[in-house]
């Protein structure tokens, strides 16, 4: 486990991550972890006490990480860009099961089912993930129609919502 204090960043213009709030996790820290790896992989721990888990962390280069902090993290534990953060960070190697409704829709669709096994684990659980999270049962089954499609047309996670949000504009 490693523990520091820290500062709640945001990014200004860069790419999809315009406008992000981050914490740091340096490639000595980051080392402490999960020492040689350099790609993202989950944590869980404390910030300012308040439990967190399965949590991403993404690689920036040169062995320096980031973890996002996405606006329901930042309400829980009220905190804003510039705020000052205790943090208690170890690996959480817990295996998250995939939404079981969205698997059993991508088997009726062999080319997206086939596409989806492409995916990183990583990407695999954007989808999954983002189904989950709805709040209602016509949510989530229009984001599953909405992947199985994308996945269809051979399109991952970022392309389906940019594409998306670009019918709705």
């Amino acid at each position: 486990m490693i523990k520091f204090v820290t500062k709640l960043k945001r990014f200004g213009k860069l790419g999809e991550k315009t406008g992000w709030t981050y914490i740091n996790i340096s490639a000595a820290q980051a080392n402490k972890l999960n020492p040689g790896v350099k790609l993202g992989y989950r944590l869980k721990g404390t910030l300012d006490q308040h439990p967190i888990q399965h949590v991403a962390i993404m690689p920036m280069g040169k062995g320096d990480f980031i973890m996002p902090l996405n606006a329901k993290l930042r309400k829980l534990i009220g905190k804003e860009m510039g705020d000052t953060v205790t943090v208690a960070l170890e690996l959480d190697e817990r295996v998250v099961p995939l939404s079981s409704d969205f698997m059993k829709c991508l088997k009726d669709d062999a080319r997206a089912m086939k596409y989806f096994k492409t995916l990183s684990g990583s990407h695999q659980r954007y989808f999954s993930k983002w189904i989950e999270d709805a709040k209602t049962i016509q949510t989530k089954t229009r984001r599953i129609t909405m992947a199985v499609i994308a996945l269809g047309s051979e399109q991952g996670y970022p392309e389906m919502i940019r594409a998306n949000k670009r019918k709705r504009d």
